[in-house]
């Protein structure tokens, strides 16, 4: 299940139940069970429902997480590292030069784990010995969550795979490629059916994570806008919204503060409607970082500086050592100096360094710049059990309400009263002042909201923009709009390499 989609095992956790300190989907799957002999009663559900919702984790979790890729392939940010080398397959993507032997295969692989986990649970719901609410409940989330992977799939490879039963040893090497339309089809399908299944609250306590009715019609909304569906995207997207810059029907709202969004304590606040939870409690070690098992937030280390000093009289952050990846780029300090979000945003530590208040040893590709949404401080290090390093604890947000603001205002066609208000509620928020609506006034302040939480190069792409912004980063239109499919999952396969690639 680690490695490859086609397996025909499920992983998923028993022993891991009694563990949810922090929240439902806070637990590490282990253990081993055959598909035919598990899914007996509830509890044994919960667990799998869990393995399903496992693989979320990879937004920014391990080192080929899914927000440090997709900003080194923006305009934005630059992969960073340690040098032209530190992780072959970002740095590639970071000046579009990916092939089937450098792309990470884990992008592939890791969300078609998800997909078999939840294609496994929905063909043995029927079976499991628990009340039909809760049936109907767990069908709607492994639905909702198979429909996110696919997302993420069809976005990033285009070309792949439907598969929406349990593989076997027969039939594993006969998958053949869908047609896009065919894959959004059924994302759209499955979260149709998932919405009304799903509850529009869960308790803070026990059912933090778990997906509710406003995440799925907010992921609906931004899959139709993908697909072309402006119509059905801006009525969908309506009922997460409602009242611009007012609580929600569920009662989602805009923070008040725009810093309190990257306080790592605030989780599961009012603006965020689906979010990958992550923890320190998991004790991650390097033994199996990367592998799926670790709990902590691998980006936190990933973007802060190497070798941080500082004065012992400095008035600046105070800061553990990182790795220096997603290092923004001077294009986006210029574009953003001058909006109220720069400095939560962009933390330049170039001025500190002149200014002798802080220090750092410079990585690959150096600005003097950070991405400060993700930067840790000294008290988010873990001081228990584990590598310090794997064990951050900041959840991160697959799609937050200001997003969906956005994406509403751009499925309305950049006009009218309404995409002008959600403008307005996005800018108000942060003391900037209305400005007429219009496509591009809703690009840029995407790209002010979002900047660094991984949305960037698919914006690009959707809007037809890349091949521009990224002319300088050797983006060439009609192939890197896509990923290339790892080579190892052509092998011995009847898959067929996305156009372009070897």
């Amino acid at each position: 299940m680690k490695n490859k989609f086609k397996y025909i095992y499920v992983v998923i956790a028993l022993a891991a139940l009694g563990s949810c300190s922090e929240d439902f989907v806070s637990v590490d799957p282990k253990g081993s069970f055959l598909s035919t002999s598990y899914y007996k009663d509830e509890q044994q559900a919960t667990a799998a429902l869990v393995g399903v919702y496992d693989p979320l984790r990879k937004n920014t979790g391990g080192f080929e997480n899914m927000v440090a890729m997709l900003n080194a392939g923006s305009d934005d940010f630059y992969a960073g590292g340690g040098g032209a080398s530190d992780g072959m397959g970002i740095q590639n993507f970071s000046t579009h030069s990916l092939t089937s032997l450098i792309i990470p295969g884990s992008f592939w692989n890791d969300h078609y784990q998800g997909v078999y986990r939840a294609n496994v649970l929905l063909s043995k719901m029927s079976g499991v010995n628990m009340s039909d609410a809760l049936k109907v409940r767990f069908t709607g989330e492994a639905k909702a969550l198979r429909a996110l992977y696919y997302f993420n799939l069809v976005r990033m490879f285009k070309n792949i795979p439907l598969i929406l039963e349990p593989l076997t040893t027969s039939t594993m090497l006969n998958v053949e490629q869908a047609a896009p339309t065919a894959i959004y089809a059924q994302i759209e399908k499955d979260l149709v059916e998932a919405i009304p299944a799903l509850p529009t609250s869960v308790d803070a306590e026990t059912g933090s994570g778990r997906l509710t009715r406003g995440a799925a019609q907010a992921l609906l909304g931004k899959v139709y806008l993908y697909d072309g569906k402006n119509a059905e995207a801006a009525a969908v997207l309506a009922q997460v919204n409602g009242t611009p810059g007012q609580p929600n029907q569920y009662g989602n709202k805009l923070l008040t503060n725009f810093n309190d969004l990257w306080v790592v304590a605030n989780k599961f606040n009012s603006e965020s409607l689906l979010e990958v939870s992550h923890t320190s409690a998991g004790n991650s070690d390097w033994g199996f970082w990367g592998s799926g098992r670790d709990e902590g937030n691998s980006l936190n280390v990933m973007v802060g500086p190497r070798g941080y000093s500082r004065p012992a009289n400095s008035p600046a952050a105070d800061l553990p050592s990182g790795w220096s990846f997603s290092v923004p780029t001077q294009k986006l300090y210029d574009a953003m100096k001058n909006d109220p979000r720069f400095a939560a945003t962009i933390f330049d530590l170039k001025a500190l360094k002149a200014a002798g208040q802080a220090d750092y040893i410079p990585g690959y590709q150096d600005t003097g710049y950070f991405l400060n949404k993700f930067l840790p401080r000294k008290s988010d290090v873990r001081t228990g059990g584990g590598a310090a390093e794997l064990n951050y604890k900041q959840n991160s947000y697959v799609i937050r309400l200001a997003d969906t603001y956005l994406l509403e205002a751009e499925a309305l066609g950049a006009t009218g009263t309404r995409a002008q208000a959600l403008l307005d509620a996005v800018r108000a928020r942060v003391g900037l002042p209305s400005i007429p609506v219009t496509l591009a006034a809703i690009k840029n302040e995407r790209r002010m909201e979002l900047a660094g939480e991984g949305h960037r190069f698919f914006d690009l792409v959707r809007w037809g923009d890349a091949a521009t912004a990224l002319a300088d980063r050797g983006f060439n239109a009609g192939t890197d709009e896509i990923f290339p499919i790892p080579y190892v999952e052509l092998t011995g396969t009847k898959l067929k390499q996305n156009p372009n690639y070897q």
